[in-house]
């Protein structure tokens, strides 16, 4: 009895080491950015064009993943409270009156990670595992 509940610990405990650990959400800026850290409430301010100044100072450029990405979703949930769908009707009315120019699209994390790094006033989501010595997290989300 021993044995057959030792190898069923030993096969639970092989199967954690091997499945991939989901990694989580993060914003990041370029390497080079002044910016160091930014509050969900920063991050919720610029996604829902509420205010395009950085905490640093200057105006973000903004990065966001295509509707198709699962990420999208999952980043506007933990950052704004709203859907993906809200977010997007918010920026419609924005754009609508002129007072504001939605995140640019990008297909991929590493074409957001590629696009943040080269601009030190850019700021983007991706799946943590993408980020690397081009770019800096300065939020980490749930």
């Amino acid at each position: 009895m021993h044995r057959i509940f030792r190898n069923c610990l030993v096969a639970g405990a092989l199967a954690l080491v091997g499945a991939p650990a989901f990694a989580g959400t993060v914003v990041i800026v370029s390497a080079s950015s002044p910016v160091k850290s930014l509050s969900k409430d920063d991050a919720a301010a610029l996604y829902l064009g509420k205010t395009t100044s950085l905490p640093a100072g200057g105006n973000a450029k903004l990065f966001d993943l295509a509707d198709s990405n699962p990420l999208r979703e999952k980043f506007y949930q933990a950052a704004t409270g709203k859907s993906a769908s809200q977010v997007k009707s918010v920026w419609s009315r924005l754009v609508f009156s002129g007072r504001a120019v939605p995140p640019k699209e990008l297909g991929s994390d590493d074409a957001v990670v590629k696009a943040v790094a080269a601009d030190p006033s850019a700021v983007g989501y991706v799946d943590s595992s993408a980020v690397n010595g081009s770019v800096r997290a300065v939020l980490q989300l749930p």
